[in-house]
């Protein structure tokens, strides 16, 4: 297999080099008040990645590509950052995930793609860029590498044996080159400028993914409905590139022997997915709810008898995410807290809080046309399914609840600061706009922030930000969800090749972008890029409709429906989505035919 016919650059990427953020992919429940768990990309551990420096080589230098590597060829291999781990058998989970530590290494040049769809009717299509000196090329990778936006389809090969020889596992894996990273030489670029994480949003229209000359990527993936279920005991995992792939990018047929460890989870709730038996240090253990539809935020809670009951995704509660934060940002002890409040973090990072002017804006408001400006798009619903009455709703009723989506594709982020009076129950909301140099050129009133004390939020939500609507079949008819407002983060990576495309994007994490009830003011972004998920599992979510016939409906998603933000363009600002309502009460159910080659209820 090889790379399809060369093609020249014929235009610059317009993304700049900054970040990401990953969305969800749902499954759907029908009928009671069962909801199911979103599936994540996973963001390893980074605890071995000092391990990876010394397997690559201790000397300034060691790893460094050699003067006969073609200029501007990634050179990759597959190695392990140890000889053994320790995996622990989680009871909630009922098996192990196969932490291994093996990483792709990356030498002479950044093993880069970029990775797009032109339409939800077209197919995902991805190239990879080659850049040597001034000169840029792709080459576009053949049909059955890509199926989504998650990485490259079938690029590990895993087998696992007991102790007797006999196999026991075997299984194939799909490869993010943008998963938790570390420098493999001293001399190795010091920063990462590829986003963190891959996409799995399902509306998600352009991703970037990379690997910096001189890194290696994690290669283990998670899926938390999907564990191994090994019993405790000793084993043997072999790790491999797949043929495709070797013949693709000249990959070394390496595969890397692993002694595998698996251990009960320890009876006083100790930490710990695996551990190196060459380090002290253990991956974590402690689960964080996430707020963003695509970020892989923590590892999976503790062992707890109410874990069952637990909703897990973005915007839920405990969502037991894949471990990839640096062991000195973990934050413990939020497993059991509701909701996207304080310690919560989409996975990203621990993100900085997001500093609002020190005053009011001054001088006569508004802005020139000319001046550049968000262009927030509503994508279509899903994660749709039937609940009775959970989490903020009336119990006994029926509820049609579902996730949405508003992005914002530039050229401009959305910039809102809120500023409250002493005392006053609302804080006034002014939108700003910046030209090139950052330069504060321009503001806006627009309306309003209100602190939303239900469990679940706790934070500051901007007022008319979108609208959900559930419509007749003939569109005619609607009910009106209660949500109406929002607090603005950037939770997913929709589209990173559009001009101004932010890779890392700071108020990814709720527990800084939407502030504190006792906040004087408050600043919050939509990042070019990037967009804002609110999951089913949300109070105001849904819409009731205990009494509504079965038939035809559209959800309808509004992004700024007053039209009180400024922007681009207005006419891209609605999206729908199809579904069809049947059963009885008590028992309703939903079907969500697919979104052109979308296949996402």
């Amino acid at each position: 297999m090889a790379l399809a016919d060369e093609e020249p650059m014929t235009s610059q990427m317009t993304s700049s080099p900054k970040s990401p953020t990953d969305g969800p992919v749902a499954d759907r429940t029908t009928g009671g008040a069962a909801r199911t768990r979103l599936k994540r990309p996973g963001l390893a551990a980074l605890a071995t990645l000092t391990v990876v420096a010394a397997v690559a080589g201790a000397a300034p230098g060691a790893g460094a590509a050699s003067a006969a590597s073609t200029p501007g060829k990634p050179q990759i291999k597959l190695i392990a950052a140890s000889n053994s781990v320790t995996l622990t058998r989680s009871e909630w989970a009922e098996g192990v995930f196969l932490q291994l530590g093996t990483y792709v290494s990356v030498d002479n040049a950044p093993l880069e793609f970029q990775v797009t769809r032109k339409s939800y009717k077209d197919p995902v299509v991805a190239k990879q860029i080659l850049r040597d000196g001034k000169t840029t090329r792709t080459k576009t990778l053949p049909a059955g590498t890509v199926d989504d936006f998650s990485g490259l389809a079938g690029f590990l090969e895993i087998s696992i044996k007991d102790a007797s020889g006999a196999e026991v596992v075997k299984s194939e894996g799909n490869f993010c080159p943008n998963n938790a990273s570390g420098r493999i030489r001293p001399d190795a670029p010091s920063t990462n400028h590829y986003p963190q994480s891959c996409s799995t949003n399902p509306w998600t229209l352009g991703s970037v993914w990379g690997v910096e000359k001189g890194w290696a990527t994690n290669t283990t993936t998670w899926d938390y409905d999907k564990p191994v279920d090994l019993p405790v005991g000793e084993y043997t995992a072999q790790v491999g590139v797949a043929k495709k792939y070797r013949d693709l990018f000249g990959i070394p047929d390496d595969r890397p022997t692993v002694a595998v460890t698996v251990r009960d989870e320890p009876t006083d709730g100790g930490e710990g997915l695996a551990t190196s038996k060459s380090s002290s240090s253990t991956a974590h253990h402690g689960g964080h709810g996430g707020h963003g539809g695509g970020h892989a935020a923590q590892s999976a809670p503790a062992a707890d008898p109410s874990a069952a009951n637990h909703h897990y995704g973005p915007r839920g509660a405990d969502a037991p995410t894949p471990p990839e934060l640096p062991q000195a940002l973990i934050d413990r002890g939020t497993a059991n807290h509701l909701g996207d409040g304080p310690g919560h973090t989409d996975g990203s990072r621990i993100a900085p809080a997001l500093k609002a002017n020190s005053k009011r804006p001054t001088g006569k408001a508004g802005v020139a046309a000319s001046v550049p400006k968000p262009d927030l798009r509503s994508l279509p619903a899903w994660d749709i399914a039937i609940t009775d009455g959970e989490d903020g709703d009336v119990a006994g009723k029926d509820y049609l609840a579902f996730s949405a989506n508003v992005w914002n594709a530039g050229p401009a982020p959305l910039v809102v600061d809120g500023f409250r009076k002493p005392g006053a129950d609302l804080m006034d909301a002014y939108q700003y706009f910046y030209d090139a140099d950052g330069k504060q050129i321009g503001y806006t009133p627009t309306g309003t922030m209100e602190w939303d004390p239900r469990e679940g939020h706790e934070h500051w939500h901007f007022t008319d930000f979108a609208s959900y609507r559930l419509l007749s079949a003939d569109q005619t008819k609607e009910v009106r969800s209660g949500k109406e407002a929002f607090c603005l983060a950037n939770t997913d990576a929709i589209d990173y090749t559009v001009k101004n495309a932010n890779w890392h994007p700071e108020n990814t994490d709720l527990s800084t972008a939407c502030g504190s009830q006792d906040a004087i003011s408050v600043r919050e972004v939509l990042d070019v890029g990037s967009g804002d998920t609110y999951t089913q599992y949300r109070p105001g979510q849904s819409f009731e409709i205990t009494d509504l016939p079965n038939g035809t409906y559209y959800i309808q998603v509004i992004a700024n429906p007053e039209n009180r933000l400024q922007e681009t363009n207005h006419k891209n600002n609605i999206a729908l989505r199809k579904v069809v309502l049947g059963g009885t009460p008590g028992a309703r159910t939903v079907q969500v035919p697919p979104h052109d080659l979308i296949n996402a209820p």
